[in-house]
């Protein structure tokens, strides 16, 4: 009689102890792990332990990106390159995870956030990591090179409208933007020049009437359509109003919308504004 309850009690916790996974002989269900799942049409190959790995793939199939700055933390990898596809200067944002850190939903969670909102992201994704490329018309490419998949940015504001635009005359163009810089220096003021990684130049203008200064950002484009669709990305947004410059094969993306005018007329160009309504 002893022995028996002896066995009951030992059944008895050995069923507590197997309650997470059983519940005395019939198997619970378990929800799925928190998250959002990788979408479907990303390949599960290949994967790259870090972001350095991903430039160098990339390099191996001739599409060289120089890094400006990497990272590596506890489950991730980071890494900034820039590359050149068909003649543009294109920024990419490397993102690698550790599969024993960061589970697949955790990763898909981290796509989905960047291909919605206001500021919707092109990716280019496969494995464990995935790129944000900042030129979107340059991501099949590079998704190409890497045997992954574009991920198109989702959600209202996530394409480009084909707005119409004014007649651009051909002329004038530059082989230099310094020789731009120099020009809209004479015209509303260009000074405390910064080269940025694609090689378009950021400067200060001087705001006519006072002594307040602004920002400007030069551009040369290699084809009309890439200069064409750098104008329309740039008055996209609602809420962004924007005021630029163009001609030939560049232009200028002016933070004072005040000074388009004057700017136009002396480097030959014509206006493109939003009033970001």
């Amino acid at each position: 009689m002893k022995n028996r309850a002896v066995s009951a009690v030992s059944a008895a916790g050995a069923c507590l102890a197997l309650t997470a996974l059983t519940a005395c002989g019939r198997f619970e269900s378990h929800p799925e792990p928190a998250g959002t799942a990788i979408p479907s049409e990303v390949p599960a190959k290949p994967t790259y332990t870090t972001a350095k790995a991903v430039v160098r793939a990339m390099g191996q199939a001739g599409v060289d990106c120089e890094t400006v700055r990497s990272r590596d933390y506890d489950g991730s990898s980071t890494a900034d390159c820039v590359a050149t596809v068909d003649g543009v200067k294109v920024e990419n944002e490397i993102s690698v995870f550790d599969p024993d850190v960061v589970s697949k939903r955790e990763i898909g969670t981290s796509i989905e956030s960047r291909r919605t909102g206001a500021y919707a992201q092109t990716l280019v994704a496969a494995g464990n990591w995935y790129i944000r490329v900042m030129d979107p018309p340059s991501a099949p490419a590079i998704a190409k090179a890497l045997h992954a998949v574009v991920l198109e940015a989702k959600g209202k504001g996530s394409k480009t409208p084909k707005y119409p635009l004014p007649d651009i005359p051909s002329t004038p163009t530059y082989k230099k933007v310094d020789a731009l810089a120099d020009d809209l220096a004479a015209s509303v003021g260009c000074f405390q020049r910064e080269t940025t990684s694609t090689g378009s130049i950021k400067c200060e203008t001087g705001k006519l009437g006072s002594g307040s200064t602004n920002c400007a950002v030069l551009t040369l484009h290699p084809t009309h359509a890439r200069r064409d669709a750098a104008l329309r990305e740039a008055i996209k947004y609602r809420g962004v109003p924007a005021e630029l410059v163009t001609a030939g094969n560049w232009t200028v993306n002016l933070c004072d919308t005040t000074l388009g005018a004057k700017a136009a007329r002396d480097l030959g160009g014509v206006v493109v504004a939003y009033d970001g309504r």
